[in-house]
């Protein structure tokens, strides 16, 4: 692509004025959706908190900082999403932790009663961590888990798991999970399928800015490659009960500079989400005139994130979140999982 920014190029952006930069972004975000925030009404549901692997970064699994292991039952989260058809989700989102109790059985059964109770309803599920432990607990390969994950019901993937790509500080943070090598390879499978999946980044811990940058590279060589992508989601570290240490949270600053430039970077994935869970409500209301096109959904319910600290736990109502879009500047236009628009509110 001509014109392309390269890694050093993107590293100076860092150092441009925080507005200027903003400007910029906000231009490549008018090019591609002017003044359009997407969202859409779903539901996060985490089936179990119980982990064979203890990332550093991580407070939501069951372990001494986290001491209350649970596992739903099918029939808990069939409640909850015949709760949420009542209401009109169009998503149900299941990630969880890498239970060794459970099961791959336990999950592919999930995802067939949702899709034959409700067909209607898009099934995201199981990150690239996740296939990789079942892949590996089970002793199958990655084509084979997702061939099963397509033959049951799922739609698409979510982009947790990707952490920071680095490698040193992957191994720092999450020694023992999916490497970075085989989460690209997972979700360049899972593109091979027709399917589409999100990608994150997690930030704001011990990672530098060159490191951010080179996250931002390996997902455009990959998207170059595919065009799987949905979007990319900058999620922001959360300090609490965890096991990293990190005294300080991120600066506002930091957070709009690092969406500003991945909009910028990512020149190829259309969508750029201020996930609001991890960088609160109103920070996410800013990111829109920072390159940020989508703000995710009405969420309902969240344990991941909440878990260390973040103040997302029961979501936020729908009729809130159109008001804080439109009081913001912006047309809320609610969306499906792979961004075919459903309607202006």
């Amino acid at each position: 692509m001509k014109n392309r920014i390269d890694f050093d190029e993107a590293l100076k952006l860092y150092d441009m004025d925080l507005l200027q930069l903003g400007e910029l972004a906000d231009a490549k975000r008018k090019e591609l959706h002017g003044d359009k925030t997407y969202f859409n009404i779903n539901r996060h549901i985490n089936p179990t908190n119980i982990c064979a692997d203890v990332c550093k970064f991580c407070a939501y699994s069951a372990n001494r900082k986290n001491p209350n292991p649970y596992t739903m039952s099918h029939e808990e989260i069939m409640q909850i999403v015949a709760d949420i058809d009542k209401r009109g989700a169009k998503e149900v989102h299941i990630v969880s932790a890498h239970n060794p109790d459970t099961g791959l059985d336990w999950y592919l059964s999930i995802f067939r009663k949702i899709k034959d109770a409700y067909p209607h309803i898009h099934v995201k599920a199981l990150t690239a961590a996740e296939v990789d432990f079942l892949s590996r607990h089970y002793n199958k390969s990655y084509d084979e888990i997702l061939d099963l994950m397509v033959e049951y019901g799922v739609d698409s993937m979510p982009g947790g798991g990707a952490e920071i790509f680095d490698e040193k500080v992957r191994d720092y943070i999450c020694k023992g999970k999916v490497t970075s090598q085989q989460w690209l390879e997972i979700h360049e499978k899972w593109h091979q399928r027709g399917k589409m999946s999100n990608v994150t980044m997690l930030f704001g811990h011990v990672e530098s800015r060159e490191h951010r940058i080179d996250h931002m590279m390996r997902i455009r060589e990959l998207q170059d490659k595919t065009g799987g992508f949905n979007a990319f989601i900058p999620l922001v570290y959360q300090t609490q009960n965890n096991y990293l240490n990190v005294k300080e949270p991120i600066t506002a600053n930091e957070i709009l500079k690092t969406m500003a430039i991945s909009r910028v970077v990512l020149d190829n994935v259309a969508n750029l989400k201020a996930y609001w869970v991890t960088s609160t409500v109103n920070l996410a209301l800013v990111a829109q005139e920072f390159g940020a096109n989508d703000l995710d959904g009405t969420i309902e319910k969240e344990s991941i994130n909440s878990a260390a600290g973040a103040k997302s736990a029961n979501g936020v109502e729908l009729e809130e979140f159109v008001a804080l879009i439109k009081n913001s500047g912006f047309r809320p236009v609610e969306r499906d999982s792979v961004y075919n628009e459903i309607r202006e509110w």
